[in-house]
């Protein structure tokens, strides 16, 4: 699965901000990744209906097993209630044995920036 194009839920309003989302997910072990593909599936049907979420994308290199989630939010309360509900806390908690140190990066965006860029985004991870 290469990189998933950008989906727009909701098209940003002008003179708002919102909160941008850069997620690196290693995997330790190649036999992790038909998992992780699964677990992909579940949560962008939880997408779909997630309040606050604006879109999101995801680049996917499976052979590096290197994955990367790229999203925005109406604000953090969005995100914070997305990462808490079913099944993304089950899948987090399901992968954590096979994931190798995730880095993260949040930031503000307008919706001039909208949809932010992808090597943009990739440069702010620590």
């Amino acid at each position: 699965m290469p990189r998933v194009p950008w989906k727009t839920v909701r098209v940003p309003d002008a003179g708002h901000e919102y909160l941008a989302l850069i997620s690196y997910l290693p995997l330790r072990h190649f036999r992790a990744v038909p998992k992780f593909f699964r677990y992909t599936l579940e949560t962008q049907r939880q997408l779909k209906t997630a309040p606050g979420l604006l879109g999101y994308s995801l680049d996917a290199q499976p052979f590096r097993r290197r994955f990367y989630t790229l999203s925005v939010w109406e604000d953090a309360q969005s995100l914070q209630d997305f990462v808490q509900q079913l099944p993304h806390s089950r899948i987090m908690q399901d992968l954590a044995p096979h994931m190798g140190k995730s880095q993260f990066a949040q930031w503000k965006l307008t919706a001039p920036e909208f949809p932010p860029n992808w090597d943009e985004s990739k440069a702010r991870l620590p």
